[in-house]
């Protein structure tokens, strides 16, 4: 049988009570409910060191968020257990919607999922990270998604208008519906959550 490291198991039981605790709507609900019954069942462990791009300089930033939050403080401290073994990437496609410094500014990591510390294709939980003033690209795909959002930054689905979810924030992406992010006068950091077809 497989066992999950103990860091990971830690960040996993962290996030379900944080995602759980923000994460209000009933789709969202049900839809992390469905993610964390899944990973009572372990993946195969990625072994190795992690890797950084330069703007990984914004995590300290990032992830300095205001006392009032205790569920979201024990993600962060758990987070930052598992992040030296991440290996942060960036978007390789996006289109004119991506502001013109996004490339260089911005970072994404798969904590659990294809290329992550556990691999697996039945869920993805990872993160993003924009340094300030970034627009990520408009971008959709097949799962639904859910997101917990730990800084403030803005946010869009569909044609709607964009939208400020703050710390904490959480909301549900149903499958296939375009949508995008960017960032502020300060760094975006929000974990995404997929659930996935095996």
């Amino acid at each position: 049988m497989m066992e999950r490291s103990d860091d990971l198991q830690l960040f996993t039981d962290c996030a379900f009570v944080a995602f759980d605790q923000f994460a209000r709507a009933p789709e969202s609900r049900r839809c992390i409910l469905e993610i964390f019954a899944a990973l009572e069942r372990p993946g195969v462990q990625r072994e190795g060191p992690g890797s950084k791009l330069p703007v990984c300089q914004h995590l300290d930033t990032a992830l300095a968020i205001e006392p009032g939050f205790p569920s979201l403080r024990r993600l962060i401290e758990r987070f930052k257990g598992i992040e030296p073994q991440l290996e942060w990437r960036r978007r390789t496609s996006y289109d004119g919607s991506a502001s013109e410094n996004f490339v260089e500014r911005h970072a994404n990591a798969m904590i659990i999922g294809p290329g992550g510390l556990e691999q697996r294709m039945d869920v993805w939980i990872g993160v993003t990270l924009l340094a300030p003033n970034v627009r990520y690209p408009d971008h959709d795909h097949a799962p639904e998604e859910v997101y917990l959002v730990l800084s403030r930054g803005e946010f869009q689905q569909g044609e709607g208008d964009w939208f400020s979810p703050g710390i904490g924030g959480s909301f549900y992406n149903v499958p296939g519906i375009k949508h995008a992010m960017r960032s502020v006068n300060t760094p975006l950091f929000a974990f995404w959550a997929l659930l996935a077809e095996c």
